[in-house]
């Protein structure tokens, strides 16, 4: 499902217009970025939590040349599913 269905299905199922769930998810994805960015989390209950993964520096090999290469530290964004998310797929 690519960003246009899933506005689409998102519309269809609150029963508003596209125009208005393209809003919601744009606000949506505004609001994790920015408390990601700021190093917080996002917690909702039975659906999962969004949060940030530091990754330190390590080093690394360049696969054609097998050369040591240093990697720096580094953050990554992480989504860790709710229990109830998984009982819902796993049923």
């Amino acid at each position: 499902m690519n960003k246009t269905e899933f506005v689409a299905a998102i519309a269809e199922q609150a029963g508003i217009s596209k125009k208005d769930a393209e809003k919601a998810v744009k606000a949506f994805t505004d609001v994790v970025a920015d408390e990601l960015k700021k190093g917080g989390k996002v917690q909702l209950v039975g659906f999962g939590t969004f949060e940030v993964a530091e990754r330190a520096a390590r080093e690394g090999r360049n696969p054609q040349t097998g050369k040591a290469m240093p990697i720096a530290a580094s953050k990554a964004p992480k989504f860790k599913a709710g229990k109830a998310l998984k009982d819902m797929i796993n049923a």
